[in-house]
């Protein structure tokens, strides 16, 4: 693989690890993926969920290691109160050129989940030249979640974005100005009407392909336009429906892995390159849309039920990071 292809499938991922793992109700009223009820915060039920998403977190870094994948894991003991640390793509991105973001938050909890020592770490063993702190728009209510918010196509330079009070039009147009993307909106709707909290559930753009649900996109003329730019970079576009969306099989995430299996996987001459996503998410993929992706990327499918109770899945746990190693 190329070095400029692989610009959109890093090789090392931040992952947070929790140990008092739940549904957070402040997010509920607008993430229709999440299952407030069936993840308790109290009592054994709840202790017992927490168990579980600490193994799956456990072996979902196990087994992204095994593929070649550079995993810097991080504990969150739950003192601060932060249910959905999880899932640190929302709260820090890493661009090339060294460049760090950070995002305002929707809810207050979440903003708990920025952590110093995640930064510090980055700073010690990647090149950063600059951390660029958006955090203060909360206080404006203008609230950017990140790649949750947002997929970048840091090929083509594209900020695909659903809105949503998770997506402000302010705080995106300063991400994209700063970091030179363009930004490209639509508004969704899925079956009661309800927008996407998060484009990344309904969208994945890898480096030769694209996962989204254009299904999902409200104006028929803007779906075509979403299709038309991904077609026009040299992906293969291929559409999830609804049952899909709702499996989480649009919450994936390009990575590149150095394994002699990944290495050699596929026939394509992919070099590495390895599609995450959940088990509920590969098992919802149609025989024809399994080929499409595995002539460019390997499925690696990772067993993350219990977290995907929060709203989110495998894309959502992966923060990944475009810098330039020191050590390189």
């Amino acid at each position: 693989m190329s070095t400029i292809r692989s610009i959109q499938a890093p090789a090392a991922v931040v992952m947070v690890r929790p140990h008092r793992f739940a549904s957070n109700p402040e997010t509920a009223a607008d993430n229709a993926f999440q299952r407030l009820a069936a993840a308790g915060r109290e009592g054994q039920e709840g202790a017992t969920l927490a168990a579980m998403a600490h193994a799956e977190v456990t072996a979902a870094v196990a087994r992204l290691r095994e593929e070649g994948v550079q995993v810097h894991l991080f504990e969150d003991d739950g003192t601060r109160d932060t249910p959905d640390s999880v899932f640190p793509n929302n709260w820090f991105s890493t661009h090339p050129g060294g460049h760090v973001a950070l995002y305002p938050m929707h809810s207050p909890s979440r903003r708990r989940e920025r952590r110093i020592d995640v930064v510090e770490m980055l700073k010690a063993t990647y090149r950063v030249q600059d951390v660029i702190d958006y955090s203060g728009l909360e206080p404006d209510g203008l609230f950017l979640e990140g790649t949750g918010a947002m997929v970048l196509d840091h090929l083509a330079r594209v900020a695909y974005v659903a809105r949503s009070n998770r997506a402000d039009a302010v705080a995106l147009e300063r991400f994209c100005t700063h970091f030179n993307f363009e930004p490209l909106a639509f508004d969704t709707a899925d079956e009661a009407g309800r927008p996407i909290y998060h484009t990344n559930v309904m969208m994945c753009v890898a480096t030769e392909f694209a996962l989204v649900g254009l299904d999902l996109i409200a104006d028929p003329k803007r779906r075509e336009v979403v299709r038309q730019r991904l077609e026009e970079t040299g992906r293969d576009v291929i559409a999830l429906d609804r049952r899909q969306i709702a499996e989480f099989a649009g919450n994936a995430l390009e990575l590149s892995g150095t394994s002699p299996d990944a290495m050699s996987a596929n026939s394509s001459g992919a070099s590495g390159r390895l599609l995450a996503m959940s088990a509920r998410a590969a098992a919802s993929l149609r025989p024809e849309q399994r080929e499409r992706i595995e002539r460019s990327a390997r499925i690696v499918p990772l067993p993350v039920p219990t977290i995907e109770l929060a709203g989110g899945s495998v894309r959502c746990m992966l923060a990944g990071i475009h810098l330039a190693s020191r050590a390189g």
